[in-house]
Parts: structure tokens; C-alpha cells; sequence
């Protein structure tokens, strides 16, 4: 009689435990190959989120695929001073009243988006810098000799974005017989100060020669250059980051090596505008 050999089966709890442990191994060894995530400060790997503008000629701007502008070359120096190449940003978009939040949500690890160094912001978020200081001015007809001040546009028109507090302090504090017209964004305001609509836009005077700067703007419009206000831009960090002291060495790197002065005049030069030279360039010093 032919004797039957038995071979021992294997279990369905032996084979869900084979397969737990070949899953266990795959896990391990992704997680191997993702030291450097993002923002940990080390580039290997990760990607670093910076938000910018997208709206923003000359400061932060975005065609297609390609991210420009002044805040965006300032990003990327210190960037890679925190050891991010240029394929480990991510870039996104942040527009002003979202900024304090999308830091605190870890939707982006630092913001370079004309970002106003304030103590009410400090409350909830930290700033390195600042990289620049701004104040606020007015964009005018290149051949106009009228205004070269705020205190001159009374009875005349004056254009800035909507929700915006910039035309407001002029009518309150310089001219009260200005007449404000509000457009949805700065682009509009030039092209109202290019038909003779108005006769002045107002906002900060970086953000006012990055518009006129744009080719289709060149000699036509003109910033006063008598700024009135000041306004430190920094970079804007999660709360009590460990990166604050990092990134305003980068900056004062930028201030030392040329590539700041180069950024600006890349970006702005066209439009003959000049910073105010008692405040540029910036000395960093704020940190937390």
C-alpha cells in the first residue's frame, strides 16, 4: 500500500503575517529614502513651500511655469542658503489676507510676499529681516510735474486696489478733497493712470516701479520718489521658528555679496525708480 506523505500546509495566520512583515520592510525602506522632507532645514530630499505673490510685476510674478520679481530672487538666495536647490521650492501662491494663516496651518515654511513687519503680525507669526524698506508713494504720468507729494492731489484722482487703506490715509491725512477710485487690482489703476482717468496710484514705491517697469508701461508712468510712510519688509515664519536666525544671515549674505543691489536692479531698474537711500539698503535685525 502506497503510503501518503503529508506536507504541512501553511496557515492563513502564518500568511498574513508573512505579509505584514514584507510590508513592514517596504515601509522601512521608503521612509529611508525621505530624510529631508519638507522644511527641515536640510534640502536633502524635500522641497522647502515659500509663498510669494503671483500678482506682482517685478516683485513677485508668475507666467506659466516661471516665478519672478525681486521677492521671488531674494527667496531663492536664501533658499539655498538653507541648503534648497532651485528644484526643492515649491512656490505658492499667497495673497495678503491669507498669510498669518497659511503660516500657522503649515501650509507654506516662509513667506517672501511684501510682508510688512508689524507687532500685531508678531503676535501670531515670526519675521527674519527686513530685506527691504518700503514706504508708500505715488505712480503718476511720466511728463506730470503737478503732484510731488500726497498734499498735491487734492481735487484730483487717485487709484488704489480695493480694501486697500493707502488711499484712505491720503484723503485723511494729506488732501482731503481727493477723489478715490478703487479697481480690483494695481494693473487696473495703471491702466485708468494711462488713459487719463486718474491721476495718481498709491501703494508702496517698490511695488509701485515693478509696475512701471513692466515694457508696456516704460516711459509713460513715473514714481514721485517721496515716500511718506515706512514699511519693513520681512520674511514671515511660523511662530517662534528655528529658522528665523538662519535666514536673516542669509539676507545680510545677500547684503554683502552684491546679489541683493543686483536683484533690485534686475527688477526694477527700468522703471528709473531709486530706494530711499536713509533706508536701503535694510540692516536685518528683527528675529522672533
Amino acid at each position: 500500500m502506497t503510503r501518503l506523505t503529508h506536507r504541512p500546509r501553511r496557515t492563513a495566520g502564518a500568511a498574513a503575517l508573512a505579509l505584514a512583515a514584507a510590508l513592514t520592510l517596504v515601509a522601512c525602506s521608503s521612509d529611508d529614502g525621505d530624510d529631508g522632507a519638507t522644511g527641515d532645514g536640510t534640502g536633502d530630499g524635500g522641497t522647502i513651500r515659500i509663498g510669494i505673490k503671483f500678482d506682482q510685476p517685478g516683485l513677485g510674478f508668475k507666467d506659466g511655469d516661471e516665478y519672478t520679481g525681486f521677492d521671488v530672487d531674494v527667496a531663492r538666495y536664501v533658499a539655498d542658503k538653507l541648503g534648497y536647490s532651485e528644484d526643492q521650492i515649491e512656490f505658492v501662491e499667497s495673497p495678503s489676507a491669507q498669510r498669518e494663516t497659511m503660516l500657522q496651518n503649515g501650509q507654506v515654511d516662509m513667506i517672501f510676499a511684501t510682508y510688512s513687519i508689524t507687532d500685531e503680525r508678531k503676535k501670531v507669526i515670526s519675521f527674519a529681516g527686513p530685506y527691504f524698506v518700503a514706504g508708500q508713494d505715488l505712480l503718476v504720468a511720466a511728463d506730470d510735474t503737478s503732484i510731488t507729494g500726497p498734499e498735491d492731489l487734492d481735487g484730483k484722482n487717485l487709484c488704489s486696489v480695493t480694501g486697500s487703506t493707502s488711499a484712505q490715509r491720503i484723503k485723511d491725512d494729506y488732501a482731503a478733497g481727493t477723489q478715490l477710485l478703487e479697481q480690483p487690482g494695481y494693473s487696473e489703476c495703471v491702466t485708468a493712470l494711462t488713459a487719463g482717468t486718474v491721476d495718481a496710484v498709491t501703494t508702496d514705491d517698490i511695488i509701485l516701479a515693478g509696475l512701471a517697469a513692466i515694457p508696456a508701461n516704460e516711459g509713460k508712468v513715473k514714481v514721485v520718489g517721496n515716500p511718506f510712510s515706512e514699511e519693513n519688509y520681512g520674511v514671515g515664519l511660523p511662530k517662534d521658528s528655528d529658522k528665523c536666525q538662519a535666514v536673516t544671515d542669509a539676507i545680510n549674505a545677500m547684503l554683502e555679496d552684491g546679489s541683493w543691489q543686483k536683484a533690485l536692479d534686475d527688477n526694477v531698474s527700468a522703471s528709473g525708480y531709486e530706494p530711499n537711500a536713509d533706508l536701503n539698503p535694510p540692516t536685518p535685525a528683527a528675529c522672533g
